[in-house]
């Protein structure tokens, strides 16, 4: 059985993710149908909720573990801006 789902959001957005999702070979209802089911299969939202993107913490944490490091680097600046590309 199917129910339908009534959402809003901001049109520029959903323009954006209607154009993503259709590179990617689907529509709307089955991204939103993949998202939702990996949601109930991990029992958590699928992925970080964070209010920096790339926090200092998670570079410093990144760098000892060498995650998402793609070096050498000349500079820690291109370090840290090679682990912002993710």
């Amino acid at each position: 059985m199917l129910a339908n789902i009534n959402i809003k959001t901001d049109s520029e957005l959903k323009k954006q993710a209607e154009s993503l999702f259709s590179d990617l070979g689907m529509n709307m209802t089955t991204a939103f149908n993949i998202f939702m089911r990996q949601a109930v299969r991990e029992n958590r939202i699928p992925f970080e909720i964070t209010r920096d993107p790339y926090s200092l913490e998670k570079a410093v944490h990144d760098s000892r573990t060498r995650t998402n490091l793609h070096g050498p680097f000349s500079s820690a600046e291109d370090a840290v801006a090679s682990m912002l590309e993710e």
